[in-house]
């Protein structure tokens, strides 16, 4: 049997008439009656009897039909199934990233893809670095955006994103008004650090004296260490992307000497051949990181108090 057998059967089934068949296939009713005929003597099956001028289908037609009307859904489906892969992707953009990244700059990330790819769905999960870079090497994700990379050797990566940590303040605080200041300068204060081990924990703890420092809150969440400062909690070394992201207007941001760097690496795994997707992707963090970067400066220097 052979699939135009099939397609005449089928419509001879769902339509009561060879003659309707025919026209709905754009064919002949004898070429519709000489399929349905090599059909019957392929499968050895009775499939239709002729009541007058009438043809009825028989049980074995009946029980037939079910499956070939099982088979016509699973190549609609293929068929939706290439439709929607050339349209959206491979079932979408399923990215996984770190959640102060979760802040910014994937908001302005996700702005800048939705005008390139407005009906693509994107599923975004958040997880520390070391969880995402194992994620992603294992193809769970398609890429990550980390803020540091810990496994260099499992992942390709590239850095798009870096940026000079600040210091936050609560408004009116005593060391609002300076322009810069170093860790003898927060001696005494209270200081909200990011829970350990976190990368950037162990960053800002290299440049303290342990002794001085008053470590007396820590939180996961950057976001909440920059609500803490606001409420008046305590001072904090973050990203500057974030003030700007936050609108937080209840806080000083200064420089910060010696210098540390939040970073934003994508991660992808190693050596897959890349989806338009992805490429589009990849190509919205470029634009919207380039942007993000210039609002954070200018927030940064609007924040600060002559001094």
């Amino acid at each position: 049997m052979n699939y135009r057998q099939i397609e005449c059967f089928r419509a001879v089934m769902h339509t009561g008439s060879m003659t309707l068949a025919a026209a709905q296939l754009h064919t002949s009713q004898p070429n519709v009656s000489r399929a349905i005929a090599l059909l019957q003597r392929e499968t050895q099956l009775k499939l239709f009897e002729r009541v007058g001028l009438r043809v009825v289908p028989t049980p074995e037609a009946q029980a037939l039909l079910k499956e070939v009307d099982r088979v016509y859904v699973g190549l609609q489906s293929i068929g939706a199934a290439a439709d929607r892969i050339r349209t959206l992707g491979v079932e979408g953009l399923r990215i996984a990233v770190s959640p102060s990244i979760s802040i910014s700059p994937v908001p302005r990330i996700l702005q800048v893809f939705r005008g390139m790819r407005p009906r693509v769905p994107v599923v975004v999960h958040t997880a520390d670095s070391t969880t995402i870079c194992k994620w992603v090497s294992s193809g769970y994700y398609e890429l990550g955006l980390v803020g540091y990379v810990a496994l260099p050797q499992e992942v390709d990566t590239e850095l798009v994103y870096s940026e000079r940590a600040v210091c936050i303040v609560p408004r009116g605080h005593r060391l609002g008004r300076k322009r810069k200041v170093g860790p003898s300068d927060l001696a005494g204060e209270s200081f909200i650090s990011f829970a350990s081990p976190d990368v950037m924990r162990a960053a800002i703890d290299k440049v303290f004296d342990p002794e001085v420092r008053r470590l007396e809150i820590e939180t996961s969440l950057a976001t909440a260490a920059c609500a803490m400062v606001t409420l008046g909690l305590g001072v904090s070394i973050v990203d500057p992307a974030m003030l700007s992201e936050l609108a937080l207007t209840g806080v000083h941001a200064l420089e910060f000497e010696p210098a540390i760097h939040f970073n934003c690496h994508v991660v992808r795994a190693p050596q897959q051949p890349a989806q338009a997707l992805v490429a589009d992707f990849l190509e919205a963090v470029r634009i919207a990181v380039g942007g993000a970067e210039n609002t954070a400066r200018k927030s940064n220097k609007v924040s600060r108090s002559p001094g």
